[in-house]
């Protein structure tokens, strides 16, 4: 894709989110990145629905996904956007893998929304401008009340 004249990759890992450093480890060597140029974003339980964190470096927070990153890439220097599904009532694992309440379902595209714009906002005026504008707590609380099924 390209934004400005800035050619941007957006990757998706297809391993397991535990062995995701080496997704990122492969894709980042192949474009010969800079650590500056890099942005993860990733799900995080102990944030409420809604809500994003963006911040420049830092250590996993209990996060497998950053976990494996960080030991694949040998550094916590990069920029990472946590956006919050919350803890909810049962195991974390569990609440991870379901799917989301019918609340969360009817306000998913205004956080996809804003996470994107978030993103563009990190790639265009960089971190700090991205932080002041997309670190925020969701305007309303979301019961987290996941149910399970398959998709």
């Amino acid at each position: 894709a390209f934004d400005g004249g800035q050619k941007i990759a957006l990757v998706k890992p297809q391993t397991y989110m535990n062995l995701s450093g080496s997704s990122v480890r492969e894709v980042f060597h192949w474009y010969k990145s800079s650590i500056a140029d890099l942005l993860v974003v990733v799900d995080d339980i102990d944030l409420p629905f809604g809500a994003m964190r963006l911040r420049p470096r830092g250590g996993s927070g209990g996060h497998n996904g950053l976990k494996s990153i960080i030991a694949e890439l040998g550094t916590d220097e990069f920029s990472r956007l946590r956006i919050g599904i919350g803890r909810g009532t049962g195991q974390a694992t569990r609440q991870v893998l379901t799917r989301f309440s019918a609340e969360e379902e009817r306000l998913l595209p205004d956080v996809i929304r804003s996470a994107a714009d978030c993103v563009q906002e990190w790639e265009r005026a960089g971190i700090i401008s991205a932080m002041n504008r997309c670190n925020r707590m969701p305007e309303t609380k979301v019961e987290t009340t996941q149910t399970t099924g398959t998709s």
